[in-house]
């Protein structure tokens, strides 16, 4: 690097210039949030042509990096730390935790041992106190903080492949899996792609997969899990993606733990009903698993990207995922990267951390609460103004049908188009389904109400 450019690094990173028109920039941007169309419009969608340009030959101004990305990208951002975003689940942002993502990127911490990043080892020690003792987890639960729930499923099936394995007198990091001990994986066939993406990774193969069907809310049918032993990893979901529902963790938690099975649980949303004192009942059980895995950035409304894999036995989850190298400096403290598959990893603890600093464990009841009772409005609301609720509405998630496929289809469509919210769709036992995901502590019973105005303008302007 020539002299002049570090110079001129140099003076961006200590010009005021350059970060308070970035803080003028992302203030604007909360400031007129309720304003903006949910979904971009068809102008800022033809502004992204500004960046349709050749490579620079030389260095740029750093100032001008900003404004183009502010001027031209900024309108063509999806509004989803507003109040009326409820397309897949994607949650809201707390301040508090922006902020310290603020500060913190100016860290830029490299989190992998506690000789790279003492804080950040230090933060994610005590959040995994706070994490077990918020969803009543045992005491020997340790934490791996990832990207997101693809990441920490994969984590905690990886975790099982090498337990079970184990106790069958196989070393598969070794041995690999060619001539390996046959396991079984139980899973729903309504269990996320996420599960599905973690069993290809691993080798189990789909097709080895024992698939069981769901009830009418999409949890598994309890009844029809065959006899499990200690060759089984049974994979469990809280709360469904499409209904919200949870399977019967008390049930099969307890026969699991008889016969020596792995449990995993997919809590990507869900689990964070445990912290919630009028909703933990839909997670009676879930103690008894083995492995949980979830993310920050739904529910608990943190920054992405921030998922969490938690692991009973610890020894299990390092096995798995365990890196070796002469220069790694091991130290008696806490080494992140144990328990995660990376080695290099922002630190997003901070943000993690200090959403729950700031909440409190009755900040969190309120914001789970408080998600559910704007889903239950909008269930109610929906269905006062003819539309049909598919499922049992026991979290924070609510499906909707307008009678025949093309008039759920062409009322999604405008719904989308009007800017006023954003709802996903999918396919729910063979039917069109309008998919409402409420994850943002920003959505008011006003914004719900302007929401359901909204469907009833659609299905008007669409014939449905």
């Amino acid at each position: 690097m020539t002299d002049d450019l570090r110079a001129r690094m140099f003076r961006d990173l200590q010009s005021d210039d350059l970060f308070a028109a970035a803080h003028d920039a992302a203030l604007r941007y909360a400031d007129g949030i309720d304003a903006r169309p949910v979904f971009p419009d068809a102008v800022a969608l033809d502004g992204l042509a500004a960046f349709d340009e050749p490579l620079p030959e030389a260095p740029g101004d750093a100032l001008a990096v900003l404004r183009q990305l502010d001027t031209h990208g900024g309108p063509a951002t999806v509004a989803q730390i507003g109040g009326r975003y409820f397309g897949f689940v994607n949650g809201g942002v707390i301040p508090a935790t922006l902020a310290v993502r603020w500060l913190t990127d100016f860290w830029d911490q490299n989190t992998p041992l506690y000789v790279t990043s003492p804080i950040a080892a230090k933060l994610e020690t005590v959040t995994e106190g706070w994490l077990r003792e918020l969803f009543g987890l045992p005491d020997s639960c340790v934490a791996g903080y990832v990207s997101g729930s693809s990441l920490s499923i994969f984590c905690g099936l990886a975790a099982a492949r090498y337990r079970l394995l184990e106790r069958r007198g196989w070393d598969v990091n070794r041995a690999g899996l060619d001539g390996a001990p046959r396991l079984r994986l139980i899973a729903s066939r309504e269990a996320h792609g996420t599960v599905g993406k973690a069993v290809a990774l691993l080798g189990f193969g789909s097709d080895n997969v024992e698939w069981i069907e769901a009830d009418a809310e999409g949890r598994i049918d309890a009844a029809a899990v065959p006899e499990l032993d200690a060759s089984t990893l049974l994979v469990l979901q809280a709360g469904n993606v499409n209904s919200g529902a949870f399977d019967d963790f008390a049930t099969l938690g307890a026969r699991a733990r008889e016969a020596g099975a792995w449990v995993h649980v997919d809590g990507a949303f869900g689990l964070w009903a445990a912290a919630a004192a009028r909703l933990r009942h839909l997670t009676r059980g879930i103690e008894l698993a083995d492995s949980w895995s979830f993310d920050g950035h739904k529910t608990l409304n943190t920054p992405y990207d921030s998922g969490v894999i938690l692991c009973r036995d610890r020894d299990a989850l390092v096995g798995a995922l365990h890196a070796a190298g002469a220069y790694i400096t091991w130290s008696e403290h806490r080494d992140g990267m144990l328990y995660t598959p990376e080695m290099s990893r922002r630190g997003r603890i901070f943000e993690l951390w200090a959403a729950l600093r700031y909440l409190g464990r009755a900040g969190v009841d309120e914001l789970v609460e408080g998600l559910h009772e704007r889903a239950r409005q909008f269930a109610d609301e929906l269905d006062a103004a003819g539309f049909e609720v598919l499922n049992e509405v026991v979290f924070n998630q609510v499906l909707i049908a307008c009678g025949d496929d093309a008039a759920t289809d062409a009322t999604l469509v405008a719904i989308q188009r009007s800017g006023e919210c954003w709802v996903g769709g999918t396919r729910w036992h063979g039917q069109s389904a309008i998919r409402v995901s409420v994850c943002s502590w920003a959505t008011t019973a006003a914004d719900v109400s302007r929401a359901v105005a909204a469907f009833v303008a659609a299905r008007a302007a669409s014939g449905g």
